[in-house]
């Protein structure tokens, strides 16, 4: 050790001051970092893989539960105009008008409405005894009284 710290001090008195202060470039033996473009394209391609699955049921969810709504809505319809035409001795087949007679025997809404079909649908009951009709019972799932 003795040798070699000798030796050092010796060439660096040659050399100059500058060079003992530099040191040796260190080599990189790493990987830098960072993704490949087959493995973005991999990942880029389950979550394309997973949304064509999902959407799909999303969208078919979404419409069940707007009919299932506007069933339950013409349910509450149908009770309201039977409680009406008890209450006012009204028989089959007797007209009503659905706005103003069913009014005080339905849930309003935020704006003091009778309900409306989630779908857009609009709602039609004309006498006592004929079940309540949306425009849109012939769409998948129809929305349409059990």
């Amino acid at each position: 050790r003795q040798f070699v710290n000798k030796h050092f001090i010796i060439i660096t008195r040659r050399l100059g001051v500058h060079a003992a202060n530099k040191k040796m470039k260190a080599t990189r033996t790493h990987r830098l970092g960072g993704y490949t473009l087959v493995e973005i394209m991999i990942v880029v391609g389950i979550i394309g893989l997973l949304a064509a699955i999902s959407i799909p049921n999303f969208l078919k969810s979404r419409s069940r539960s707007q009919a299932t709504a506007c069933i339950n809505n013409l349910v509450h319809m149908d009770d309201a105009a039977n409680e009406w035409a008890l209450e006012n001795g009204k028989r089959t087949g007797d007209p009503i008008v659905f706005d103003t007679d069913l009014k005080p025997y339905l849930k309003l809404n935020s704006a003091g409405q009778i309900p409306q079909c989630p779908a857009n649908g609009t709602y039609e009951l004309d006498t006592v005894g004929t079940n309540p009709t949306c425009s849109l019972s012939t769409y998948s799932p129809p929305h349409v009284m059990p």
